[in-house]
């Protein structure tokens, strides 16, 4: 296979599981905001604030993906 075919067969696999990636930074920040808000008796402030710290982290994916992809 040639080289610039397995770099775009690269590329494309990177950006396909850019998705997957923000959903998981999205479920993992709502969890454990609900485990804390049960283990501490906060409910929903915790689940709020981690929520929108797993929402800054699937942007923060999605900035880095842009990044990197200006620079290519």
């Amino acid at each position: 296979m040639k080289k610039e075919t397995r770099e775009m067969i690269r590329e494309l696999a990177y950006y396909s599981s850019l998705g997957f990636s923000v959903a998981i930074a999205i479920f993992i920040g709502l969890f454990i905001g609900l485990f804390l808000d049960r283990w501490l008796g906060t409910a929903p402030w915790l689940m709020f604030i981690f929520l929108g710290f797993g929402i800054i982290a699937g942007f923060q994916n999605i900035y880095r993906a842009m990044k990197k992809s200006r620079t290519l």
